[in-house]
């Protein structure tokens, strides 16, 4: 018998001063078996800098062809591919040709190593955005991981501070390609 995914729902405020964003999210994530808390908080996290009233979470860790978070203009066409963890450079460059716009978020040790390996091969995708996520934000996101949650997210140029009942967090996310926050 399968392990089935573990839901968690999230209340989500966003306040993008750059883009004009205001909204509240009543969001539900699925948790796969496999997946730790720590990528299901960046995953939310992203969901969080690139908020948008079409953007939704997609089939990532059961369904090699979709992203972790996509958003879908009316007509069906990927705009955004957002993706979090170290992933095959194939699938990024298959995502950047099915895209507008394709977000990488990098975390945890290895990293850097997944970097040096990929940053040349991926250095002539015009639309990808790489951000390297500090393990420590990383690491204290998965402490906020509960089954039920309320988060606050404050953006302005680049500054990031994300709330709970848990704690403040500022997040300093390192541009390793493209712009950040042009998705």
């Amino acid at each position: 018998m399968a392990i089935k995914a573990t839901v968690h729902k999230a209340t989500l405020q966003v306040a993008d001063m750059d883009r004009n964003y205001f909204a509240d999210h009543a969001l539900t994530v699925a948790r796969h078996p496999s997946e730790t808390d720590e990528r299901m908080m960046v995953r939310l996290l992203a969901f969080a800098l690139y908020a948008e009233e079409y953007l939704s979470f997609a089939q990532a860790m059961t369904n090699d062809d979709e992203p972790d978070l996509w958003c879908k203009d009316l007509t069906g066409a990927i705009q955004n591919w957002i993706v979090v963890g170290l992933p095959d450079e194939r699938l990024l460059r298959k995502a950047c040709g099915r895209s507008n716009t394709v977000v990488l978020l990098t975390y945890g040790r290895s990293a850097d190593i997944w970097w040096a390996e990929n940053a040349a091969k991926l250095q002539r995708l015009n639309n990808l955005t790489v951000l390297r996520l500090p393990n420590e934000t990383t690491q204290t996101l998965a402490t906020w991981a509960a089954r039920n949650m309320t988060l606050q997210c404050n953006l302005q140029a680049r500054d990031i501070l994300l709330t709970s009942d848990k704690g403040m967090l500022e997040i300093d996310p390192m541009v390793l390609m493209g712009t950040f926050r042009e998705a």
